[in-house]
This record gives structure tokens, C-alpha cells and sequence, in this order.
């Protein structure tokens, strides 16, 4: 089965979200999934949920306690660079058949790495393999190459009434 590249982007809540739902679903098919996070370090729920009871996601986080506020750390493109070649790994080994890069868009948008590196890394993908990739801000370079492009727009949302993130339903 051919392998297509699907963004998730927008300023709209639900990108990681429909990302792991995607994972839910290849892994209930028998279909091995890593699960790459860019600038997210916090352990949120959803992690806690594939630790606990959904071992055969495979799921690795390339980013710090906090997500960056103003401008990137020396850490945090450190981290994201490592990130960034260790999934580079991956991808071209062709070992799973999902791979999900959450956040890179972010990570583009903040030159943690290069979009050409990115859409250079995409070209050498196996031809089954299935990239999501997630994250406000996609470029319009990864888009044009994308097969699917979906993006979430926030039409109303709780947050502009002072509404915290809350655990298990945002975090």
C-alpha cells in the first residue's frame, strides 16, 4: 500500500489530537507507529496513555519542559536537531509504517531545522511508509508536496473566556 504525506495544521485545536487518532487506528490494523514530538517535553496525557497501555507506539519527545514563548533556546535546537536526525533514521529505515513528526511545523516555523531538510528527508521516504505531520505555521513548500492537507481553524473556543487547559481534555 502506497504511503502519502498528510499535514494538520491551522490555529485550530485538534491537530495532535487527529494525529493520535491516526495512530489509534494503523495500530489497531497491526501497523507499527512512531511517534515523533518536536518542541514538547511535557509528559501530557496522551503520552501517559501510549506508555501505559499502548506499547506498540512507539513515542519520543524532542523538546523541553516548557514550549518555547519567544525565541529557541541553544537547548531547545539542540534537542530538536537531534530529534530531527534520529526520525531521519527512522523514516529511512523503513521499520514502521506510520510515522507521525507532531509539531514540526513548529519547529520549522522557529528554524529548529530546515524545511528543505525536511521535504529532502520526505523525497527519500519508503513508498509505504504514511508521514503525519502537525503544527500551526506549515510552510507552503511542505504544503504544495503534501498529499493531504487539512487545517483546523479555531471558530470559537473557551480559551478567549480565560478557560485553562485542562488535564485529559487539552493536556
Amino acid at each position: 500500500m502506497k504511503g502519502y504525506i498528510q499535514i494538520y495544521t491551522g490555529n485550530g485545536k485538534g491537530k495532535t489530537t487527529a494525529a493520535f487518532g491516526l495512530a489509534l487506528r494503523a495500530v489497531g490494523a497491526g501497523k507499527k507507529v512512531y511517534f515523533a514530538q518536536f518542541v514538547k517535553g511535557q509528559v501530557y496525557s496522551e503520552v501517559k496513555a501510549v506508555f501505559n497501555y499502548l506499547p506498540t507506539i512507539s513515542i519520543k519527545q524532542f523538546g523541553l519542559e516548557c514550549f518555547i514563548v519567544k525565541s529557541p533556546t541553544q537547548a531547545d535546537i539542540d534537542i530538536a536537531r537531534q530529534g530531527f536526525k534520529e526520525v531521519s533514521g527512522i523514516i529511512l529505515s523503513g521499520t514502521y509504517d506510520v510515522v507521525i513528526l507532531d509539531e514540526a511545523n513548529i519547529a520549522l516555523y522557529y528554524n529548529l531545522f530546515s524545511v528543505d531538510e525536511l521535504i529532502q528527508l520526505l523525497k527519500k521516504k519508503p513508498e509505504q511508509t504514511e508521514i503525519i505531520i502537525t503544527g500551526r505555521y506549515a510552510p507552503q513548500e511542505l504544503i504544495d508536496m503534501a498529499d493531504l492537507v487539512t487545517e483546523m481553524k479555531e471558530v470559537k473556543h473557551y480559551y478567549t473566556q480565560g478557560v485553562e487547559a485542562r488535564i485529559g481534555i487539552e493536556c
